[in-house]
């Protein structure tokens, strides 16, 4: 498919980028990373992906052409590194606010599946990305003029405490000059140094998102929410004006501060093959819908309609859902 075709409904957006930015810009900053992914015959297959990139390669594939999606991280200066910058410029996505950082490489992850859940072995020491936040004013010129910025709790979890505090804060002066910030809370506890610090990251990171999009399992492990209407509230209460808590095949629940709560029931999907990229297509799909002009219910339908067809795909990122541009969401 061409770079910038776009799949979901409508033109428009947020108000026009500045910054220099030609139109509306989504910009999601964290990690990427080499993802071995299994393959028939026992092999793995070496591609590029990682949580918010998932997310910023699906929403390129769903906005108006006429959006700017660019990826916020930083690189390495070896041929890994090179070579996921090409693969993102080949997929669309803008690499001019990716830093590049001598010395250092990517980080590296294999997924392995056991009835279409997956489990992850990490290799990150030397991820050039650990040092995303090392430069404040960086940060205030990559998120300038930004519509939307999308970031995780990976993202945090992978900066040290005075990275996470540099983030949070930059993040904070983007979002006073107009920009919406959503926030994906995403789980990895071994990221952390300690349960109270993940508790305590993602409850400051929350406090300057517009938009949350949590997972229901996660929050009850690590808050104790006892129903999913106990997450929403805790994400209204810090702030937020919409929630969207997924909860794998149960029902997933939504409220906006315009349109109040709702509860939508997934599609039934006969096979789980991979469920790799489920929220971070999920976030895609909500976050371009809303971003065209839908409504919560057209956009939760959207979101839920394209995460149920990619865990029908081996690996994060599935591009022949695309071809042809056939698919509507």
């Amino acid at each position: 498919m061409s770079a910038g075709a776009g799949a979901g409904a409508g033109a428009g957006g947020a108000g026009g980028a500045g910054g220099g930015m030609p139109g509306p810009s989504f910009l999601a900053i964290g990690e990427c990373m080499v993802e071995m992914a299994p393959a028939p015959g026992g092999l793995f297959r070496m591609g590029f992906a990682g949580d918010t990139f998932n997310t910023a390669w699906y929403a390129r594939r769903l906005l108006p052409a006429e959006w700017t999606v660019g990826y916020a991280t930083a690189v390495g200066d070896d041929a890994v590194s090179r070579a996921m910058l090409e693969f993102m410029g080949g997929e669309g996505i803008d690499t001019g606010t990716v830093r590049r950082i001598p010395g250092r490489t990517v980080g590296l992850y294999m997924i392995r599946l056991e009835q279409g859940e997956r489990s992850f072995s990490y290799w990150r020491g030397q991820s050039a990305a650990r040092a995303l936040a090392d430069d404040a004013d960086w940060l205030d010129r990559i998120l300038s003029g930004r519509d939307l910025l999308f970031f995780s709790g990976i993202t945090m979890a992978i900066l040290g405490p005075e990275g996470r505090a540099t983030l949070v804060a930059a993040l904070g002066r983007a979002r006073a000059l107009g920009a919406q910030v959503a926030l994906d809370t995403n789980l990895r506890p071994r990221l952390w140094e300690s349960e109270a610090a993940m508790r305590a990251g993602l409850t400051h990171a929350a406090a300057v998102a517009d938009i949350v999009l949590p997972s229901f399992d996660e929050e009850t492990g690590l808050f104790g929410d006892a129903r999913p209407e106990e997450t929403v509230a805790r994400y209204r209460d810090l702030g937020a004006t919409l929630v969207a808590v997924k909860n794998g095949q149960a029902p997933a629940h939504l409220w906006s501060a315009r349109e109040g709560a709702r509860i939508f029931t997934p599609p039934h999907v006969a096979e789980v093959v991979d469920s790799t990229a489920a929220g971070d297509s999920f976030d895609a799909g909500l976050l371009a819908a809303l971003l065209t002009g839908a409504t919560l219910d057209e956009a939760a339908t959207r979101a839920m309609t394209l995460a149920a067809r990619v865990i029908g795909k081996r690996g994060a990122l599935a591009p022949d859902l695309f071809e042809g541009q056939a698919a509507q969401y």
